[in-house]
């Protein structure tokens, strides 16, 4: 699995945590990569989530780690606004990190539904009926809409919850109108800026990751070596139903698995 790797990409929500509760073996599987001198980074598609949060995240469970390293959907989308459309205004939906972002990065925020060029969709697990009405209100007035990710599900301490899809959906079938773009894995958007970072190539880097779209598919399509690890969203049984094209190259039941190749 390792042999010619010389970076691996982790997930985070069901490959290193569930939750907030850290998978066991998560963290000394990554200090054992990082003791054989492999480079390590953090790709989520968590986008209601700061890196800075991130990085807090991981520093308090003892992982080794640095801002930089940390690839959220959440920073990337920022980059990517302010990078193409450095002039338009946002409307968000989503928890308080992917504003934080948009803030860190100078992405200017709309005022008020009307004013906005974009609505950005992420993940937000505390919800009201005025945000998501606001946001319906926006894209209404011709507000186009990018989604930091498009996962259905992700998973947590008590199983998968709902994910971006659903608020996605739910704007979709209010005003008729669709995504325009989606930031998050598979996309080439993650791949890059991890692959930025890293300074590898793609066929010496080693994605690990719970879902076979996102994760797997994104390593597919890059030319890396993938790693489907069972602590999260799919299972075995899903993986082995796939075209030989879209299988992982791996399937492990846990990072622990990780250990036995170094």
């Amino acid at each position: 699995m390792l042999n010619g790797i010389d970076a691996v990409l982790f997930d985070l929500d069901g490959t290193v945590f569930q939750g907030d509760r850290l998978i066991p073996d998560a963290k000394e599987t990554i200090d054992a990569l990082q003791a054989a001198n492999k480079r390590v980074a953090y790709l989520s598609n968590r986008g209601n989530v700061s890196r800075e949060a991130g990085y807090e995240k991981l520093q308090r469970h003892g992982i080794k780690a640095t801002r930089d390293s940390i690839i959220f959907s959440s920073t990337v989308t920022a980059l990517f606004m302010k990078k193409h459309y450095p002039q338009a205004s946002v409307w968000l939906l989503g928890n308080k990190g992917l504003g934080e972002e948009m803030n860190q990065h100078g992405v200017q925020l709309a005022q008020a539904p009307e004013e906005a060029d974009f609505v950005i969709v992420t993940l937000h697990d505390e919800i009201t009926y005025g945000e998501l009405n606001d946001a319906f209100k926006a894209t209404s007035m011709g507000a186009r809409m990018i989604a930091t990710n498009s996962d259905k599900t992700y998973p947590d301490e008590l199983g998968p919850a709902i994910d971006v899809a659903g608020f996605i959906g739910a704007i979709e079938a209010a005003t008729g109108r669709k995504t325009e773009l989606v930031i998050g894995k598979p996309s080439c958007f993650m791949a890059e800026a991890a692959l930025d970072y890293l300074q590898t190539p793609a066929t010496r880097s080693l994605i690990v990751g719970d879902s076979l779209e996102s994760d797997i598919g994104l390593g597919r399509m890059q030319g890396m070596r993938t790693a489907l690890v069972l602590t999260g969203n799919a299972s075995l049984a899903e993986a082995n139903t796939l075209p030989s094209k879209r299988k992982p190259d791996y399937i492990i039941d846990s990072l622990a698995d990780i250990r036995r190749y170094l």
